[in-house]
This record gives structure tokens, C-alpha cells and sequence, in this order.
């Protein structure tokens, strides 16, 4: 009888690899796509050309007829004398005499009973209305800032029954201008007491000439409107510039004028899917030179999608902020903080790498910014420098040096630029400075941005590192409290792996913090480590050799469980969770095989659970942990017995395939090997025999 067994879905090596690079093809496609879409759909002018610089093209020829655009500081100018010149329009409400002379007669009528006569009464009437329109025919205006900081002869545009006629401001009244109207006039009142009628005039003085802001917008609009922008034509098949003519303030305009018209002409039908097929091919290729040197040179890196996620998102933010701020005014490019990715680069990777993402960055906004050459050289500069100011990382307040590096830099290029093609300090404009400004000051948003990108990427950074490497931190004093042996064994681990990592150009902080705590998980049980063993008392003695080695290999996952209480890095974690790989408990081992002879028995209890080292540092660990501590049992340890153990051991580990998985070439593990001596000689104290001459 036949059954059907299912089959188990194997996956090999070379599937996972083939797996992850097209993962990686994905990350690359995704990109390219992302950044197609945030570029503009006009075309790129191909000619660059500056003022005060020679034509360096053949020669130019209009290939259809185009205005000439007039100047922004010329059209800055007009408006400005547009604006100057509209007149504000003020609307005379003649409704407010009315209601004025109204509200004076109830006023009259409550306040004068048993204090006037009839006849007094009825020529504070005639008096008071005869008063307030004279007061009104003259009118009332309503003072406005624009008014006040003007003399007395501006003139204001006046609107009465929907006619509007021209009026000097000083024709017309101001409220306090009227009550001195009103004082002028009292003896108009004979026989009236005027501490009686002043109050009541007073009280119904109001504008009645209105500022009306709408009608003054549309009339300055239209003033706007009728500027001309342009400044003559320029006819198809006309030459506009000859090969090495100088490009002086006329050529640039007319130059400037036809890269808008072309531009703007671009951006539609069959040239536009020419323009995109364009932007694909060179977006494309500096993609794929970025893929390229990242698997030749960084392959390290290159090996894991977070680091490749990380840099490519980098990039595409990097060039959507600047195609925003491109959209919302393009004077503003300057303070687009571009510097932020080397800065981040730097701090994840090291200064190779950040520069070549900054080159490859700038390249892509290169086809983005208008005068790409400035715009590149500045950015190349600026961006060379901050990575120089930051190449060793130690303490996050350098973030403030290197912002101010930036302002520094971008500010002598700008300087340098505009003379070389002005001549002149005349042209350096102040709001350049602004703008630089604004952009170093962001590149400070780098300190939280690289935390941010620590906790989502589960990375580290070297300052991150130092910080985690003080031994005054909480958990490693809590370590070196409860367990000083287990305390002192990690020192001089971290000691010896951050020597070996050095020498072989690993990552010497990360492999030193990593060993200083390998080890936590021994704290909950220090008395079952011989190292915090003292009076010859040992807690095994009354345990079964399987306990003993549940207990000494479970301090791997109580370090684990205890580091990511303290919400340590996973990069951290990991060398807790290697440190002793897939290796046995030997001492219990050896035992326990002894006592069974030849019957069978379950290795599980006495094997650790892994996995094995995966990187150079996590290796070096290993190896680090496992000599230092073998090393305590030699009683006096000679050159040849510290040399015959390192090699021992370390070659047992590597019979046991402990480091496949890890990038270690035989020179790296020979040159540790090497350090690892030479350490532990120091620490013993022990002088190496030279040999005797005859």
C-alpha cells in the first residue's frame, strides 16, 4: 500500500541568496520609480552658461521666436512703483450724518430734561445738526497704518455715490481733529452751558470716510497686471549668442529667457516620453554604479536589505524635501539641509561610504536644480567637509560644530562664486546667508533622525556605543555588584576583543561594548560561576550534572530577557545571544559522558542553543571569552602554555564550525589569534624568552 508523504519545502544557500538579491532588485526598482515621479515634467535645458563667463557652446540660434523676460529686480522694482502709485480707496457712507444727528437729538431728549428751556432746545438743535454736517460735508476718515506713515499731501482716492475723485488727506478730518472742530465752535451755542452740549456733540463723532480694502486690492491688481514682463522678442533663426561671447546681463536674459520657453515647451506629448525614457536611463545608471560599489566595496554591508533600505531611503527623502521646496519657490534650494545624509552616513557607517552617497545624491538633484555645476560643486565641497568634521564621532555636541562647518563653507563658495562672476561684492545678497543659515541649523534634526532611525532599523552608533560602554550605566554596575567576577572577566574580554577587532579594521567599539555585557545574564545566580565563587563553596556539588548545565547555559537566555528589559540594542544583544554559539558545557559534559561510558544519552541539556557568531566582532567574542576564562585554570602560565591554549582552543572551535557563518578570512583569525596572545601575556606579566646568543 502506498502513502503520500508530504514534502518538506528545503530551503538552500543558494536560494536564500537568490531570495535576497531580488529583494534587493525590488528595493532598487522601487526607487527608481519613486524618484521618476517626484521629478518635474519639463525637460532640462542642456547649456550651462553664468554672467560675466564666456559662451563655451557653438553658436546659439532661436529655434522658435520667444519674449525676452525682464529682470526680477526690474519687475521687483515696477511692482514695488505700481504699488506705490495705486491709490487707497476710502467710501463715503453718508448714512452715518443721519444716524449722527439721530442719536444727538435722543441724547438731547434724555439728558435735557428740566436742565433747558424750549427755546434753548430747539437752538441746540439747530446748531448741533447744522455742527455735525458741517463736520461730515468735510468728512471723517478712518485712519488707517498706510495713512498715518504718510504726509499731510498723499492723496487718497475718495468714492461718493460710486464716483471717485482725488483727495488730499489733510482736506479730511480726524476724529481728534473733529472734536477740535467742536471746541472751535461752541460759542455757536449762546446762552448753553457747554460743559451740557460738548458730551453730546462728542459722542456721535464716527468715521464716515471707510477704508475699503477690497476695492483698493483690485485696483492694485490690475496695476500689477498691466506691468509687462517682457522686454522685446527674439525671432526664430535669430542668433542670440556666438561661440565665445561674453554672456553680459542682455545675453543672460535672453539666455534665461529661452531655457524657461524651452522648458515649459517640454513638458508634454512625445518630448515629454523622450524626456522621461532620459531621466530613466541616467537615474538608472547612477542606481546601478551605487548598487555596484556597495557589492565590490562595502559587500559587508551590501549583504543586508536594512542596510540597503536605509541608504536608498536616505536618498529618495533627501530629493523629495528638495523637489518640494523647488515646487514652493526655488530661492529657497539653498536651505534644503543636503548635508543631513552624509551626516547619517557617517554616524551608521564610516566616512567612504557617506561620501559616496552624498556623490550619488547630489548627481540625481544635479538634474533637478537649476545651474547644476554651482549647485554641485558647493554641495561636493560642503559635503566633504561636514564628513571631516564629523570623521571621529565621539560626542553628539560635534553635530553643533559641524552645523556650523556647513554655514561657514557654504558661505566662502557663495562668496568666491559671485565674484568670479560679478566682479563685485555688490551682487552678494544677504538672503543667500539667510538661507545657508536655515540649512545648517536643520542639519541639526540629524541627532533625532539618527535615533529614530537606531530604534526602526535596530542599529547602533558609535556614540550610542560610548554611551552603552560607560561602566558607570546602571546595568553594569548593577553586573559589577552582584557579580565582580563575572564584572572583571568582561573588562578584560572587552579589552582583548577590542584590540583583536582593531587589528583586523572590525568594528573595535561595537565588539568592546558587546563583551562588557555577554555576560549579564550571570547575575541572577553569580554563586553557580566559579569566577564569583569564593571559601572553596560551590552550589554544583549538590546537583545533578544535566542541572548544573541547565543553569550554566541558561544564563544566555536570562541575558537576553535581561538586556531587552533594559532595552538594549539588538546589535548588543546579539553577542549575548553568540557568545558561546552551538558549543557544550564541557566540564559537565566531560563528566556526565564519563559516568554514562557507552550508553546513549541526551547531549540537549549540555549544549548551548545558539546560534553561531555571525559577524567579525560576535567571532572575536568567542574567542575572546573562551581563552580568557580557560586561561584563569593555568596555575603559572608560561609563553608556550598561554600560546598552546589560545591555539587549542580557537581551533577547536573552528573544527566545529563555529564560524561559518561569520566573514573571518584565515589571516583575520591568525592576526587575533596573535592579539589574543599578546593580551593575555600582559595581563599575566609573564617576559618573553628571548633567545640566547653565543
Amino acid at each position: 500500500m502506498l502513502y503520500s508523504i508530504p514534502m518538506k519545502l528545503i530551503i538552500t544557500k543558494r536560494q536564500l541568496r537568490n531570495y535576497y538579491q531580488i529583494n534587493k532588485i525590488l528595493l532598487f526598482l522601487l526607487t527608481l520609480v519613486i524618484l521618476l515621479a517626484l521629478f518635474p515634467r519639463e525637460g532640462k535645458f542642456k547649456y550651462e552658461f553664468q554672467r560675466g563667463k564666456p559662451w563655451q557652446h557653438d553658436d546659439l540660434i532661436a529655434p522658435f521666436d520667444f519674449a525676452i523676460l525682464k529682470p526680477q529686480p526690474e519687475l521687483k522694482k515696477e511692482r514695488i512703483n505700481a504699488l506705490s502709485e495705486a491709490y487707497l480707496f476710502f467710501r463715503v457712507d453718508k448714512a452715518k450724518a443721519e444716524y449722527a444727528k439721530s442719536d444727538f437729538l435722543a441724547q438731547l431728549d434724555r439728558e435735557g430734561k428740566d436742565k433747558i428751556t424750549p427755546s434753548q432746545k430747539e437752538q441746540i438743535i439747530k446748531s448741533g445738526f447744522a455742527l455735525l454736517d458741517s463736520i461730515y460735508k468735510k468728512g471723517i476718515i478712518e485712519m488707517i497704518p498706510e495713512v498715518e506713515q504718510k504726509g499731510p499731501d498723499f492723496t487718497i482716492a475718495e468714492v461718493e455715490d460710486n464716483v471717485a475723485k482725488i483727495v488730499p488727506v489733510n482736506n479730511l478730518l480726524s476724529i481728534s481733529q473733529a472734536n477740535t472742530y467742536i471746541l472751535l465752535n461752541l460759542p455757536l451755542f449762546q446762552g448753553v452751558d457747554s460743559k451740557f452740549i460738548l458730551p453730546l456733540l462728542q459722542a456721535n463723532i464716527v468715521h464716515n470716510v471707510i477704508f475699503d480694502e477690497e476695492l483698493t486690492n483690485v485696483q492694485r491688481d490690475q496695476s500689477l497686471a498691466n506691468i509687462s514682463t517682457t522686454r522685446g522678442m527674439v525671432q526664430k533663426g535669430e542668433r542670440i549668442i556666438a561661440k565665445g561671447e561674453l554672456v553680459n546681463e542682455a545675453k543672460f536674459q535672453q539666455l534665461e529667457s529661452l531655457r524657461l520657453e524651452f522648458e515649459s515647451k517640454s513638458g508634454s506629448g512625445y518630448n515629454f516620453k523622450m524626456i522621461l525614457l532620459g531621466r530613466l536611463i541616467l537615474i538608472s545608471m547612477a542606481l546601478l554604479v551605487f548598487g555596484l560599489f556597495m557589492y565590490t566595496f562595502r559587500h559587508d554591508i551590501y549583504t543586508e536589505n536594512r542596510n540597503i533600505v536605509l541608504l536608498l531611503l536616505l536618498v529618495t527623502l533627501m530629493v523629495s524635501f528638495t523637489t518640494i521646496v523647488m515646487n514652493m519657490n526655488v530661492l529657497y534650494i539653498m536651505a534644503v539641509p543636503i548635508c543631513l545624509v552624509p551626516i547619517i552616513v557617517r554616524t551608521f557607517y564610516d566616512t567612504r561610504l557617506a561620501l559616496f552617497v552624498h556623490i550619488i545624491t547630489i548627481i540625481i538633484l544635479g538634474f533637478l536644480v537649476p545651474n547644476s555645476f554651482e549647485f554641485l560643486f558647493m554641495q561636493l565641497i560642503t559635503g566633504i567637509i561636514t564628513i571631516i568634521s564629523i570623521v571621529h564621532l565621539n560626542h553628539r555636541s560635534q553635530f553643533f560644530f559641524t552645523s556650523l562647518m556647513i554655514l561657514v563653507s557654504y558661505s566662502i563658495i557663495y562668496v568666491g562664486m559671485t565674484l568670479m562672476q560679478e566682479g563685485s561684492f555688490d551682487q552678494v545678497s544677504r538672503f543667500n546667508f539667510v538661507m545657508f543659515g536655515i540649512s545648517a541649523l536643520l542639519t541639526l534634526f540629524s541627532y533625532p533622525l539618527i535615533y529614530l532611525f537606531e530604534k526602526i532599523f535596530g542599529m547602533v552608533t558609535d556614540v550610542s556605543l560610548i554611551e552603552l560602554s560607560d561602566t558607570n550605566s546602571k546595568l553594569l554596575r548593577e553586573l559589577a555588584i552582584k557579580s565582580p567576577g563575572t564584572f572583571q572577566h568582561s573588562l578584560i574580554v572587552s579589552n582583548i576583543a577590542e584590540e583583536a577587532a582593531r587589528a583586523i579594521n572590525a568594528n573595535p567599539l561595537l565588539a568592546r561594548t558587546g563583551a562588557l555585557y555577554h555576560d549579564i545574564g550571570k547575575m541572577d545566580m553569580p554563586m553557580y560561576y566559579i569566577e564569583n565563587q569564593s571559601g572553596g563553596i560551590n552550589p554544583h556539588d549538590d546537583l545533578s550534572y544535566e542541572e548544573s548545565a541547565r543553569i550554566i547555559t541558561g544564563h544566555v537566555i536570562r541575558g537576553i530577557e535581561k538586556a531587552r528589559l533594559y532595552k538594549l540594542p539588538e546589535a548588543i544583544i546579539d553577542f549575548i545571544r553568540t557568545h558561546h554559539g552551538t558549543r557544550y558545557t564541557q566540564y559537565f559534559y566531560n563528566k556526565f559522558k564519563q559516568e554514562a561510558g557507552d550508553v546513549p544519552f541526551d547531549e540537549t541539556p549540555f549544549r548551548y542553543r545558539g546560534p553561531i557568531p555571525f559577524s567579525k566582532e560576535t567571532s572575536i567574542l568567542m574567542m575572546a571569552d573562551s581563552i580568557e576564562a580557560a586561561s584563569r585554570s593555568l596555575k603559572a602560565p608560561t609563553e608556550q602554555e598561554v600560546s598552546e591554549l589560545v591555539e587549542r582552543l580557537i581551533d577547536n572551535q573552528m573544527e566545529n564550525r563555529q564560524f561559518r557563518n561569520s566573514v573571518l578570512t584565515l589571516k583575520d583569525i591568525s592576526t587575533i589569534k596573535k592579539i589574543i596572545k599578546k593580551k593575555l601575556l600582559s595581563i599575566y606579566h609573564i617576559r618573553i624568552e628571548y633567545p640566547v646568543l653565543h
